[in-house]
């Protein structure tokens, strides 16, 4: 079992192109805790700093031609994701479980002890055997991380406020941005903001967490840890 006492991070961040991975590493550049940074990405992220050192690579079910370079990092903060909207069940299923799983079991070859945390959502589906397919197959997901990584912390946050100077905002987000403050106020349970996931996995890695599964609520809470 890891130490959590007085830990620095090496962290591979997944998703970095996308809104939920930008915010992630934002947090990631301004925290001293985190002394290094690989983003895979697709494409090119368009982000420099000295800590971060970026990995173009379209195919991550397989990951061979990058494997050795996993190697020797002990957080991972998987933001990578799709929309279930719009495309079929197989297609969601294989992006969200089957690459997410492929993913997770090389980097516990190579980093047995790494934190890895998983980014899902509201509503999942623990249970496997609800009506939502979208929430079936993210429970499925979190369940079968969780049985490969000892460290294992899986985030659902719900409606979150992005981070200033993000550039990587989903459209409709910028039109009920200003829902934000009224929804915290009334429904906290429901809303959190980018900066407060990006830290709460930043304190996942560096310290740990009594749950395993992080709703919004407990996301809040430890990041003000």
């Amino acid at each position: 079992m890891l130490s959590f006492e007085d830990m620095k991070i090496k962290t591979i961040i997944t998703g970095a192109t996308g809104m939920v991975g930008e915010g992630v590493l934002l947090e990631c550049l301004n925290n001293p805790d985190v002394e290094q940074i690989l983003v895979i990405n697709r494409r090119p992220g368009g982000v420099t700093h000295p800590k971060l050192r970026e990995i173009i690579h379209k195919d991550l079910m397989n990951l061979a031609p990058i494997e050795a370079e996993l190697a020797g990092y002990n957080a991972c903060f998987f933001c990578a994701g799709i929309s279930s909207v719009g495309i079929s069940k197989e297609e969601y299923k294989h992006i969200t479980y089957d690459i997410t799983l492929g993913f997770g079991q090389t980097l516990a070859k190579l980093n047995p002890d790494t934190t890895f945390c998983y980014v899902t959502g509201a509503g999942t589906d623990s249970s496997e055997q609800g009506k939502v397919a979208w929430a079936r197959v993210k429970g499925a997901t979190e369940n079968d991380l969780l049985k490969i990584f000892k460290n294992g912390y899986m985030f659902r946050p719900g409606f979150m406020k992005a981070t200033e100077g993000q550039k990587k905002i989903k459209s409709f987000y910028k039109y009920i941005a200003w829902l934000y403050p009224i929804g915290r106020a009334l429904y906290p349970a429901g809303f959190c903001t980018l900066k407060e996931v990006g830290q709460a996995m930043i304190k996942a890695a560096t310290k740990g967490y009594s749950k395993k599964v992080l709703e919004v609520k407990d996301i809040v809470e430890l990041a003000k840890a």
